[in-house]
Order: structure tokens, then C-alpha cells, then sequence
């Protein structure tokens, strides 16, 4: 194999009749089972599975690299004993990120056990790297090396779920992934195991409505994590051993939950400026109005001014005269008469 896939060369013991990797024993318990002054009972867990090579085929392993070196140490086929065009590159990346996976867990605070390649409870799935935690919770880590389509992932993420498993899925760098992984709300994961290294989407902020304030989820508004279908979205990198796992699946590094979380903080507060602005506009509106109708309303801190009473209404119409004749003889009226405009006899 040339350049750095070598690093990713895994290893079969048989002696114990299993996979291993490098990381699991240090570089002197591998050389004493290697090439070229070991028992050769390690030998190329890909030309013994037929990878490239005859179902069965032994190459030994030369244990490369240092502590303290440029290059990792690592396993390595003996000069020109690998295949003529090397091992298929998504081959050895699925196998690899495996033991990747599983050396990662183990260094995890809260993982009690984790078997490779293990049969669910069920037996109707074989999780790639099965992990339990000193809860009890189990969580299937899964990589994958092709493309899956939705009903393909869903029917195993389902499987999972139905046996109470979280399922983590980490993806060949570069591959498609099905719509249905954010469908679900699950983070995308990835990983290249040469350099030791995990990769994830961060969605970028969705273009704010009208009234955006008023939502009840402003996360959104925000770079966050998982992405939603159809998120424009930037990866992340980072070092494998800076994500966590526990009862939730794999766990961002602190820096960036740190910086996801001070983003939505002032997401929030940019909110609560908006919706105080919008508040004392609406305010303004409702004075100017209650103004024109000379309604003034009392606004915080405000006295009602007293209002002054509207002047009587004035009539055209003059007071009808007292009439001084008898309306029934028509003679003058003593003045005592008026009133009753009638003589007493009359």
C-alpha cells in the first residue's frame, strides 16, 4: 500500500483468532508476533479476509514507527509482499475506522464495555463497534463506507431504536449523506482514521421572517447543531479524542459547544431588542392615534391631562314672548294676567 494508507493497515491475531489494532498493545507486544523477528502470527486482516488477495492468504506485519516519531506507529506490509495495486481504499477505511472507533470509546469515563463487530440482542443487526455505558444505555456506533439510501438507513435506525440502541453514525469523508439522517435530527458525523481525525456539519443561521422575535424556537437563527433538511451547512474538523460520548451519542468538542451556545445567547438577546423596539412602536402608533381623536392615553409615567368641558351649544331661536292681549276677548291683559294670558271671567 503507498503513501499514508499504510497507517490504516489492521491486523489478525491468530493466536486469539480476531482483529486487532495497533493502538490496543504497545509497538514490543506487536513486534513479538510480527515481521520479521516475531512468531508471524500477526498477519493482514485484509489479505487473510480476501481483500484484494486469496481468501486466507498470510502476510506478516512489520510494526513501523516510533513513540515520539513523526509517523504513528502503525502496521505495515513487508516490502513488496501487498497486493500489486494495494488494498481497495473504502475496504480498509471501513475496517480501520472500526478499531479507530472502538479504541476511541474505550477512552471514554463513561463507557463500561465495547466489543467489535457484535450481534444485537435480537440478532437482527450486527452493530460495527457496540458500546455499552456504566448506565446500561447501549449506543451502536456504525461506519460507513457507501452510499445509503433513506429507506436503507431508516429500516436500520429504526431496528436500533425498537431494541432501545442509539445508533452513531460516522461517515466516509466525502460521501453523500441520505436526507433522512437530519430527517431524524441526528448529527452527521465523519471520520478519517489516517489522521485520527472527526468531522460534523454545522448549519449556518436561517434567513430571519417578518416578526422572527415571536418564534418560540429561535435556535435557527443561529449556527446550530444538527443541521435541518435542506440547512446550508460548513464542516467542522477536529481531533477524535476531542468528542465525547455518552448517553446522547457522540458529544461536540467543549470549544465548539461553548461557541454554539454564545451565538444563540445573543440570537436571544438580538430577540428581546427587537421585540422591546417593536413594543415601544406600537406604543408610539396607538398615542398618535388616541392624539388625533384627543384621547390621549397614559403612557408608563404619564398624568392624564384634564380635559375642559365643551362650551353649551348656542340656539338660533329667541325666547317667545309673553303674550299682553286676552287670547280669548282680545283685550289688554293686566300685567298679573300675562302669565295666565286670559282674563279670569273669559
Amino acid at each position: 500500500m503507498a503513501g499514508n494508507t499504510d497507517l490504516l493497515v489492521v491486523g489478525f491475531d491468530l493466536r486469539t483468532g480476531r482483529e486487532v489494532h495497533v493502538s490496543e498493545q504497545p509497538a514490543q507486544y506487536w513486534r513479538a508476533r510480527g515481521y520479521p523477528h516475531g512468531d508471524a502470527t500477526l498477519i493482514c486482516c485484509y489479505c487473510y479476509r480476501g481483500i484484494d488477495a486469496p481468501r486466507g492468504t498470510r502476510i506478516p506485519l512489520v510494526v513501523r514507527g516510533r513513540l515520539g516519531g513523526q509517523v504513528r506507529t502503525h502496521f505495515a506490509h513487508p516490502p513488496g509482499q501487498a497486493p500489486a495495486a494495494g488494498h481497495h481504499p473504502e475496504s480498509v477505511w471501513h475496517l480501520n475506522s472500526k478499531h479507530t472507533l472502538a479504541g476511541w470509546a474505550r477512552t471514554q469515563p463513561a463507557v463500561a464495555a465495547v466489543h467489535v463487530e457484535q450481534w444485537t440482542p435480537q440478532g437482527d443487526r450486527r452493530a460495527d463497534v457496540l458500546v455499552t455505558l456504566i448506565d446500561g444505555t447501549r449506543l451502536a456506533l456504525e461506519v460507513q463506507k457507501e452510499l445509503l439510501t433513506d429507506a436503507h438507513f431508516q429500516a436500520r435506525h429504526h431496528d436500533y431504536a425498537t431494541q432501545d440502541i442509539r445508533d452513531v453514525w460516522f461517515w466516509r469523508p466525502g460521501l453523500q449523506v441520505p436526507h433522512a439522517v437530519l430527517a431524524e435530527g441526528l448529527p452527521v458525523w465523519f471520520l478519517d482514521p489516517a489522521v485520527v481525525q472527526a468531522s460534523t456539519l454545522v448549519a449556518r443561521p436561517h434567513v430571519r421572517p417578518h416578526q422572527w422575535w415571536q418564534l418560540s424556537d429561535l435556535a435557527p437563527f443561529a449556527p446550530h447543531h444538527p443541521p435541518c433538511v435542506l440547512d446550508t451547512t460548513e464542516k467542522v474538523s477536529f481531533a477524535l479524542d476531542a468528542l465525547g460520548l455518552d448517553q446522547r451519542g457522540a458529544v461536540l468538542p467543549r470549544a465548539l459547544r461553548e461557541k454554539l451556545r454564545e451565538d444563540h445567547r445573543k440570537v436571544q438577546e438580538l430577540a428581546r431588542q427587537r421585540a422591546n423596539e417593536a413594543g415601544r412602536a406600537a406604543l408610539e402608533r396607538f398615542a398618535r392615534q388616541a392624539r388625533r381623536h384627543s384621547l390621549a392615553p397614559r403612557l408608563p409615567g404619564q398624568s392624564v391631562p384634564r380635559r375642559r368641558p365643551a362650551p353649551a351649544a348656542r340656539t338660533s331661536l329667541a325666547p317667545k314672548p309673553a303674550k299682553s292681549q286676552c287670547e280669548v276677548c282680545s283685550r289688554p291683559l293686566d300685567p298679573r294676567l300675562i302669565p295666565y294670558g286670559r282674563h279670569l271671567l273669559c
